[in-house]
This record gives C-alpha cells, structure tokens and sequence, in this order.
C-alpha cells in the first residue's frame, strides 16, 4: 500500500499488516493502540476520524515503535504502563509486568471480605508495580497496606503509583526479603511471587524472558522457593481471621497446599483464572486444635 494520505486509517492498516507477518496475536488491535499511543490520539478517535492526517514526525515515531514490537517488546513495555483492574499503573526495569490472571488474587480477597467499609490491613509481599495493594485499597476505603519488595527500583515504581493513583496516603512501601522485616498484624497478605522453575526460564517466551525481571521470575529448583518463605513467615503476621491469597503456576496447586499445610495454614480455597488453571490459592491460620489433613477436597475440581 502507498503512503498516500497519511491519515490513521492507513497507518493503523500498515502496522497491523506488519504485526501479522512477524506473529504478532491480534495484530489489527495491536496497531491501534500502538497508533493510538504513540501519536496520542484516543483509539475512539482512530474509529470515528480513520481519515485524520498524521505528519511525517508522527509517522516515523509509530515506525520506530513498531520495529520494538515487531523484535517482540510488548506494547506494556514500549509505553512503560500497564492496565490492571481498571487502573494505569506505571512498569520500570525491576518490575514484573501485571497480567490479567493476576486479577484473580483480588477478586478472591474481595469474594471473602464481609464489610468493605472496615479499616482493614493489608500486606503486598513482592509488590513490584504495586497493583494488587494499591486495587485492594481502591476497592475497600478505608483500608490501609504496605508493600514490601527486595528490588529498590520496584520499590520507587511502587510509591509513584500510589501517588498517581491518590492512594499515596494510605499505602507505604519498603525494600526487604518478604515478610521478614514486618511487625504486627495483618488481615491479608497478598503475594505473586516469583513461581517460574529456574531451568524453565529458557524455555518462557521472549516477550516475558526479554522484558521481565528475572528476580521476579525465578522460584528457584522447583518454582516454590518464594511460596515456601511467604508460608513460613505467614502465621506470624496474619491475625486470626485473616486470610493468604498467592498467585500460583499452573501445575503447582497440590505442592502449594502441602507447603502450606506444613506452616499451619487451612486451605480456604482455590481460585481459577479465565481459562480453568487454578491461580490463587487462599489460606489461613489454622485453629489451636486443628490437625493436617491429608488433601484439599477441591485442589483439582
């Protein structure tokens, strides 16, 4: 196709066209965002207006951009921001790009908190960019959290958030090695630790191996270094009613809930993302006169 009008239509046509051939998925939405983002223009704006001209500068700059995606840098990462759970939220180098699987930690939080009015507390082992703290804290008022990472660069990105999101006030966030370095008590911990095998980290795809932190990738040996240290510091920092909800790998459900019945948490659930997997699994801390069970009735169902 010629660059005859240069208009976005014909832009957002061409882009898709070269997203398809290097396997992008979805390229034609791809290219709207990519349109979209790089010459700031709402992607409204892209269907209503296909025929608005772009000058010559806008158009090398989506070129520019679209060689980074074509090379297989996610758009996330090219725009260095992030949606999840209908909030903007900013990446850096030290964080671990949210996904939309990771919704299911808090929608399980949600599911079992009875008053979202109460001034609950709320610990983020792992926070990276903060998204699971600061979307609790945007769904329950008056609540408060803190976030707790080992890369200092999470840690900024983090409190930048909260500050762009209005909740600055209401969340605090540290550099430490998980919950060792907490006192007191919290009503839920929320974690998505790293989980990946450190011999599967060659085989995860490029956009993920290329673009993630490795430190918030790495489980170690078998994925459940992180899972191991979070269970163990858990019971000290839970208050009785409170509950664990971590996000899990696939595959990883009946070792997660045997690490956690060996740090005396109660299994309360598992929790699937969209596509089936079970994601989260949620735990807490069992009675004085509670016995291990042999197995979570529905780990696998």
């Amino acid at each position: 196709m010629k660059q005859a009008d240069g208009t976005c239509g014909w832009l957002v046509a061409e882009a898709a066209a070269a997203l398809s051939a290097a396997g992008v998925a979805d390229p034609r939405r791809q290219a709207r965002r990519l349109v979209s983002g790089a010459v700031a223009i709402p992607q409204s704006d892209l269907f209503g207006h296909p025929d608005r001209a772009l000058d010559e500068q806008q158009i090398s700059r989506v070129w520019a951009l679209m060689r980074r995606m074509v090379a297989g840098e996610p758009l996330s990462r090219i725009f260095e921001r992030r949606e999840f759970w209908g909030l903007e939220f900013s990446l850096s180098d030290d964080t671990l790009d949210p996904r939309p699987e990771t919704e299911t930690v808090i929608e399980a939080v949600l599911r079992r908190e009875p008053d979202r009015s109460a001034p609950s507390r709320v610990l983020d082992l792992g926070t990276g960019t903060g998204c699971l703290l600061l979307a609790l804290l945007a769904e329950l008022p008056a609540a408060s959290g803190v976030g707790i990472d080992i890369a200092e660069g999470a840690v900024r990105t983090a409190a930048r958030n909260a500050v762009q999101l209005g909740l600055a006030h209401r969340a605090r966030f540290f550099v430490g090695d998980w919950a060792t370095a907490v006192s007191g008590k919290f009503d839920a911990i929320l974690a998505n630790p790293p989980y990946i095998a450190s011999e599967a980290l060659a085989l995860l795809p490029r956009e993920v191996a290329c673009h993630d932190p490795w430190l918030a990738l790495d489980g170690g040996e078998d994925g459940l270094r992180s899972h191991r240290a979070i269970a163990e510091a858990a019971p000290r920092v839970l208050s009785p009613d409170g509950i664990l909800a971590t996000e899990i790998g696939a595959g990883q459900v009946d070792s997660i809930i045997a690490i956690m019945r060996e740090n005396s948490l109660v299994v309360d659930g598992i929790e699937k993302d969209l596509a089936g997997i079970a994601r989260c699994v949620i735990a807490r801390p069992a009675p004085h006169d509670w016995r291990p069970q042999k197995r979570f009735a529905d780990a696998s169902s």
